[in-house]
């Protein structure tokens, strides 16, 4: 897993130190799970940091990696008459994905990432990690709502407010 980890930071340097028409975001975003994963985890914490090129007027694509955390929480499980206590163990994931963002207005855009998240942490196993988003933006920051998914066997997901600082 660290020769992948080292082989995503090596090629994003490359596109970094080669790109002349982009930009850096690097943000903070806390969700509530939803579906399934509620019953099992309290919230979702995440870092992330992006590199996006001027791909066409309004759009723009890049690459995206980070970190994510589903806080584990203590729940009451049942088999027939019998109740048990369990703590969910928080799992913490790295997406590497592809990033894409198009600007309806100077103001609001539509984006998604798409990509994988690896596990480093806890027994989920990494899957196919897919965030949609919709937000405010001017040319610092931007505001946004998205739906986190990660798919393996289950899919853990959340809805997430977020903030990036653009520069």
């Amino acid at each position: 897993m660290k020769k992948i980890i080292l082989s995503v930071i090596a090629i994003m340097a490359f596109g970094f130190a080669n790109a002349q028409d982009g930009h850096f975001k690097v943000g903070v975003n806390v969700g509530l799970p939803v579906g399934n994963s509620a019953d099992v985890f309290s919230m979702n914490l995440g870092a992330d940091v992006a590199y996006l090129w001027n791909v066409a007027d309004r759009f723009t694509a890049g690459v995206t990696t980070g970190y994510t955390m589903y806080v584990g929480k203590d729940y009451i499980g049942y088999m027939g008459n019998f109740a048990y206590e369990m703590t969910t163990t928080n799992q913490d994931f790295v997406p590497v994905a592809g990033t894409a963002q198009y600007s309806v207005t100077d103001n609001l855009f539509f984006g998604a990432d798409l990509g994988y998240a690896i596990n480093t942490h806890g027994g989920a196993d990494g899957g196919f990690l897919y965030q949609p988003k919709f937000g405010y933006q001017n040319n610092k920051i931007e505001l946004f709502v998205s739906y986190k998914g990660i798919a393996s066997d289950a899919t853990i997901s959340s809805l997430n407010l977020g903030f990036n600082y653009k520069f």
